[in-house]
């Protein structure tokens, strides 16, 4: 008995010291933490890893509706050594970098539509792509007609930011002439175009069905076999349909019509009527689960990803119910996306792996 009380003293002193350590030398402790830490996050690249082929990766799977779990809607897709963006919402430039992924690195950005979460994340894209690559141009901004218009508008914005740069740090690490966006307007077409080709990577726009929002489109991307469908905002789409015919993976948005009506029933007691409308509202231009499940066998596509998550799913326990028997419309994978998610598309095979870079 006195063996154990001396050895439950002893543990407790050492136990003690240990705290009073790490409390006397906390400063120093706290700087080694950090300096290794920097010198992984700094040192890593994904890409440098990645097979030659299409990938895409997750930089926000959510809506409007505010989360903290996701960003708003961004897609990235890295053909070979080219890395592109879909979209950039609220949160989708520093989701990139905690990826592991350069915002330096993004040659182009290609926008479906111009709803606020498809966008609002442009300002700290444009800058951090700006700021941290030794781009000689500002940042190709792809989209339907009316993309000018939201490129002049962050231009605007940014123009005072962007001399304080300049004026900081030189000519030389932040180049005027690099700044910004620059718009890349194409015609909304009636059926799929080509609208981007380079470095292997072949991108065609077609138009979907999110009305009362015009224009609005979805993206296939095409390099060297593979292929990857983003269908951007839209309730279900013969069109997207048609463009989704054999590829790979397609990246679907999807809305629980269950979960927002009972979403505006407790909005409707709380006394929000205004935003209760809102979520009614919003049923009549996004696909259900089921529906996008109908697109990907219709398509025959090999796995089928849920994005644009409406209402935003905390935790992967809820997605059986989210999900609400998609799986018995298609009989591939149907995965609920997260933040920080990738899909790899080697060249040369058929294969899809999973995996996050969070």
């Amino acid at each position: 008995m006195a063996k154990v009380k001396s050895a439950a003293l002893w543990g407790v002193a050492i136990i003690g010291i240990a705290a009073l350590t790490t409390w006397v030398f906390q400063r120093s402790i706290g700087m080694w933490i950090f300096e290794r830490a920097v010198e992984r996050n700094v040192a890593r690249d994904p890409l440098a890893t990645l097979p030659d082929g299409l990938h895409v990766g997750l930089c926000g799977t959510g809506s409007p509706l505010p989360a903290r779990e996701r960003a708003a809607s961004c897609t990235v897709v890295i053909a070979g050594k080219t890395m592109v963006v879909v979209d950039a919402g609220e949160g989708a430039a520093r989701n990139i970098a905690q990826m592991g992924l350069p915002n330096g690195r993004i040659k182009a950005l290609f926008l479906t539509h111009f709803h606020s979460d498809h966008i609002d994340g442009m300002g700290p894209m444009m800058l951090l792509r700006w700021t941290a690559s030794g781009n000689k141009a500002p940042l190709p901004v792809h989209g339907p007609a009316g993309v000018e218009g939201v490129v002049a508008g962050f231009n605007a914005a940014y123009v005072l930011d962007n001399g304080y740069r300049t004026a900081h740090h030189g000519a030389e690490i932040t180049p005027p002439a690099a700044a910004g966006a620059v718009a890349m307007p194409f015609d909304i077409p009636a059926a799929p175009a080509v609208v981007y080709e380079a470095d292997g990577l072949r991108v065609t726009a077609f138009p979907v069905d999110h009305r009362p929002v015009q224009p609005s489109v979805g993206y296939r991307f095409d390099y060297k076999g593979r292929s990857v469908v983003i269908s951007g905002d839209t309730g279900p789409s013969k069109s997207l349909e048609a463009a989704s015919k054999g590829a790979d993976l397609l990246v679907h948005e999807a809305l629980q019509p269950k979960m927002v009506k009972a979403l505006a029933a407790r909005l409707d007691e709380a006394g929000r009527k205004q935003t209760a409308q809102i979520m009614r509202d919003i049923l009549d231009y996004h696909a259900s689960p089921a529906q996008a499940a109908d697109v990907a066998k219709a398509a025959g596509v090999k796995m089928l990803v849920l994005s644009h998550v409406v209402p935003s799913m905390p935790s992967s326990y809820l997605n059986v119910a989210f999900l609400d028997g998609a799986e018995e419309h298609f009989d591939g994978p149907i995965i609920v996306g997260e933040d920080g998610q990738y899909f790899s598309l080697p060249a040369g095979s058929r294969a899809i792996e999973r995996g996050n870079w969070f």
